[in-house]
């Protein structure tokens, strides 16, 4: 199932894509004129925490809404909605995993690190699918693009064992870890080049993991202004998901509603020849197969 968070009629709602229509069904109408159900959830958040219940209490609603007198009232077109992150705020920071492939740690100056480089995003930083983002350009002249595979957790755990990492996964969505690269340096760590306004477009869509078996043969492409920059797959991961969720729950418990950035291939602006970096006007598109395209613009 595609899940999207949106605006309309200046409620922030969520529901699963309609098949074949570019168009998202308004889960929470359809419960509360049809009462289908005994309870639904009211944020995503907690819906995701349920667990696959959720998927097919969602299913529920939307067979109900199919068969009701007039199903278009429950649908919204994608040109009347406000597309929001798939997770509009996550319970703590996005936490991300750098150099998790080899060709980016090489163009970037070094090899890969043997242990996992972890660093976070504040979630303020989390915006949409088609979201404009400024250029921050009275802070910084390097801005820079990395497009990832994003995990989004779907159960609390702690010192969760490998061989059940997937457990805890409720999805997948895509994920643009925009970086202030001369801020990344200045400050000797990462987290104030990472946390611009902005700097986490998530989206389109949370996918959930029975439609992505296997999250390590999908293509990641990103294109600025419709040339492509990155062509990697995630089967080149260093880290695999399973040891993520594994390796990072050994530190922190993770909650539902967390988001893992898995890392980026090779390809962003500062390991080009001469070092390229975003500029006003530019568009940048992070597209990964069987889940969408990510589309943002600078300003």
């Amino acid at each position: 199932m595609k899940i999207l968070s949106f605006k309309v009629n200046g409620q922030v709602k969520f529901g699963p894509k309609v098949k074949r229509e570019e168009a998202v069904w308004d889960v929470q109408a359809i419960q509360e004129q049809l009462q289908v159900l005994p309870s639904f959830a009211s944020t995503v958040i907690e819906g995701i925490a349920q667990g696959f219940d959720f998927v097919e209490k969602m299913r529920k609603l939307v067979e109900a809404a199919e068969k009701s007198e007039n199903a278009t009232q429950f649908k919204h077109n994608f040109d009347a909605i406000e597309w929001l992150s798939p997770i509009p705020r996550t319970p703590k920071n996005v936490m991300c995993v750098g150099r998790n492939y080899k060709d980016h740690a090489e163009e970037m100056g070094g090899e890969q690190e043997q242990e996992l480089v972890l660093f976070t995003k504040a979630p303020t930083a989390i915006t949409a699918d088609e979201a404009t983002i400024s250029a921050h350009a009275n802070v910084t002249s390097q801005l820079d693009y990395e497009g990832e595979l994003a995990v989004v957790i779907g159960k609390k755990g702690k010192d969760i064992p490998k061989s059940m990492a997937y457990d805890y996964v409720f999805g997948y969505t895509i994920g643009n870890d925009i970086t202030a690269r001369d801020l990344q340096t200045k400050h000797k760590q990462f987290f104030l080049g990472k946390s611009l306004e902005g700097a986490c477009p998530l989206g389109p869509y949370l996918v959930t993991k029975d439609e992505i078996p296997n999250p390590h043969n999908l293509t990641v492409v990103t294109k600025v202004n419709d040339e492509i920059r990155q062509n990697g797959s995630t089967k080149d991961m260093l880290h695999k998901v399973e040891d993520l969720v594994a390796y990072i729950s050994q530190h922190v418990t993770l909650e539902p509603g967390d988001i893992i950035l898995t890392g980026t291939p090779a390809g962003v602006g500062k390991g080009m020849n001469p070092p390229t970096f975003l500029k006003s006007g530019d568009v940048v598109k992070v597209s990964i197969e069987d889940i969408g395209t990510l589309v943002n613009r600078i300003q």
